[in-house]
């Protein structure tokens, strides 16, 4: 094919897939790899008007940027040596007392000092401040690798199978940004692109040979997505067997992007985040597979790991039919008259889609329910509509488990949303606390409940799951809704907790691109919209599928648990919210001017971005 030619097709697959498409780039944009530089115009903001742990968060870029980790551990190495032995008396009351193991814990998670007798207990042990120090440090640099590792560095082979699957097919389900965890080779992905991404490294040290080997391994995200189980070596040397002699026309190829490229700086990333940065992997894709059939043609050697078919051909009809017989089973069996839930249940199920109780008549909706579900979903790889995951060529199948998708049209129990709304306010409350971590070298309690969660990220992720239950089937119209909802919500959450606690803030925006009042931010109302794609089509079915499994003789008593802890937490709260340093104690006046005067005390508002949903977590 001509590069015309290459774009032409481009185009078309981008209007056919283009909300998955803008999507999976942006992803890559916000987890720091590829086309991080596009979000110039989400994250433009006035420097001084932010704090340290506003920049550490910036999309696109390292948590570590601003503060390294070094710096982090040698700042608490030297807090535990000016820190003198507690009294037995804590400093902070809890309901009323200062004594016991539960103020004790609580003082010890506010203060940071978990981290601090971490450090003393190895210097004690190990009788060396440097040894300990290189401990923790050890362990935090392991920490932000793995996560380097086992998601950003490998991301790109993630976003190529959701493009090579567009060419063919009319549907890419979101459940494809978990394939390789699907079929088991997420690891396996990750060291492919761990060493090429250390080749070229090397390489790049000499300069025009880490230019020349940016083209040879160029299709080596591509070969990884095709090919989840080759090896590293196999896939760098595919790629530079089949990129010889094509280098410089794969570099002409780029330089047709200079004029999208330079729109996109002059649009402060717009365009290339709504158009131009799909549209180069989309073409690019189409150039891999111009060159994987030439490859094949020729017979080039290696190609015999080129072997997902049916990634770029559909199956025929008698294939598909054999792969999925239990779809057909189904299919052709007569439909039961299931009788659908009358009264407020029925009204639940088929709005909101709870189901609240275990009864037999809800049992049978529920399979009736699941079994349409089957049957829709694989039906549409039956017809050719979408990949058909149960041909793809992995190695010793009948050795594993058919990993199904887990569909997203499904009803969830009031026990399994308890539950989803308290794994995701803890996961909230780490990921809180640790950003403060890094960007102010202090273990705080975040939030302002004592407990070990952040409502918002539970509430925000269990009102676009139940409220917007009927546009499911929508995914552009999903998107925008849950912007709107998370935007009013956590406007509203700000709003209230302003009044009712004599205007003192947990968050704000003020200096950042597109914000109302400090309240909520366009930066933030992307990822809103990101985050509750993730929720609704991947993360909670996932997680229903686990909570699934668990009895409900252990379910219902842990959730009810779970509960009144956080009744009790919100009770107290209310009379006594979690307050102090990096909470509500830093400075950020700007805002102040933007809010009703009446609504301020003489304290200092907070700066952090604690409520921002999901933030960077996509």
């Amino acid at each position: 094919m001509t590069r015309k030619e290459m774009k032409r097709r481009a185009k078309t697959r981008l209007k056919k897939h283009y909300l998955i498409f803008v999507a999976a780039c942006l992803i890559g944009a916000f987890l720091g790899g590829e086309f991080s530089g596009s979000l110039g115009a989400l994250t433009s903001y006035s420097s001084e008007d932010l704090t340290p742990e506003s920049k550490a968060a910036a999309p696109g870029r390292s948590l570590l940027q601003d503060e390294s980790l070094v710096d982090l551990i040698v700042d608490l190495g030297e807090q535990a040596e000016k820190t003198p032995q507690k009294n037995a008396e804590n400093e902070n009351p809890i309901f009323g007392t200062s004594r016991g193991v539960f103020a004790y814990l609580v003082d010890a998670a506010t203060s940071g000092s978990f981290l601090v007798t971490a450090f003393s207990a190895l210097n004690s042990l190990l009788g060396s401040r440097s040894v300990a120090l290189g401990i923790l440090t050890g362990l935090a640099f392991l920490g932000v690798f793995a996560v380097w590792f086992f998601v950003q560095n490998m991301y790109a082979a993630v976003s190529r199978r959701i493009f090579l699957e567009g060419r063919v097919y009319e549907k890419v389900p979101a459940q494809r940004f978990l394939f390789f965890f699907r079929v088991k080779r997420w690891a396996k992905v990750s060291w492919t692109m761990f060493v090429t991404a250390v080749l070229q490294f090397l390489w790049s040290l000499t300069i025009v040979g880490g230019i020349i080997k940016h083209y040879s391994y160029i299709l080596v995200p591509y070969i990884a997505a095709e090919n989840s189980d080759v090896k590293a070596r196999e896939a760098i040397t595919l790629s530079r067997k089949m990129m010889h002699g094509h280098k410089w026309e794969c570099f002409v190829f780029e330089l047709t992007f200079l004029g999208w490229e330079a729109l996109g700086v002059l649009t402060f990333g717009l365009t290339a985040i709504c158009y131009s940065n799909p549209y180069r992997v989309a073409s690019f894709s189409e150039y891999y597979a111009g060159l994987r059939e030439k490859s094949l043609n020729i017979r080039l050697p290696g190609t015999e790991l080129l072997n997902d078919r049916y990634l770029f051909e559909k199956p025929e009809r008698t294939v598909a039919e054999s792969a999925y017989a239990d779809v057909l089973e189904l299919m052709g069996q007569p439909v039961e008259d299931m009788p659908e839930l009358t009264g407020f249940r029925g009204f639940m199920a088929r709005n909101f889609g709870i189901l609240f109780s275990d009864s037999p008549k809800e049992q049978a909706y529920e399979k009736s329910q699941a079994d349409q579900l089957l049957i829709r979903s694989r039906k549409e790889a039956l017809e050719g509509k979408a990949y058909p995951e149960r041909l793809f060529p992995l190695p010793e199948t009948e050795k594993r488990p058919r990993v199904e998708t887990s569909h997203y049209l499904r009803h969830y129990s009031i026990w399994s949303l308890l539950l989803m709304f308290f794994l995701l306010s803890f996961v909230g409350w780490i990921w809180e606390v640790m950003l403060h971590l890094v960007a102010e070298h202090e273990l705080v309690n975040r939030g302002m409940l004592h407990g070990p969660w952040l409502p918002i990220y539970g509430a925000g992720s269990i009102l676009i799951l139940v409220l917007l239950n009927r546009l499911r089937s929508r995914p552009a119209l999903e998107f925008v809704s849950a912007v709107v909802l998370c935007g009013l919500v956590e406007y509203f959450t700000s709003y209230f907790t302003e009044l009712t606690h004599n205007g003192q803030r947990w968050w704000d925006y003020s200096g950042y691109f597109i914000n109302l009042n400090g309240r909520i931010c366009g930066e933030g109302l992307l990822v809103f919209g990101l985050g509750g794609v993730l929720v609704v089509y991947l993360l909670a079915p996932m997680l229903d599928d686990f909570i699934r499994r668990i009895p409900r003789k252990v379910l219902i008593p842990v959730c009810l648990t779970l509960v009144l802890c956080f009744l009790g937490d919100q009770a107290y709260s209310s009379k006594v919210p979690n307050a102090g340093k990096g909470i509500t104690e830093v400075q950020a006046a700007s805002s102040a001017a933007a809010l009703p005067t009446a609504l301020f005390s003489e304290q200092p508002v907070v700066g952090g971005r604690e409520a921002a949903l999901w933030r960077r977590s996509v």
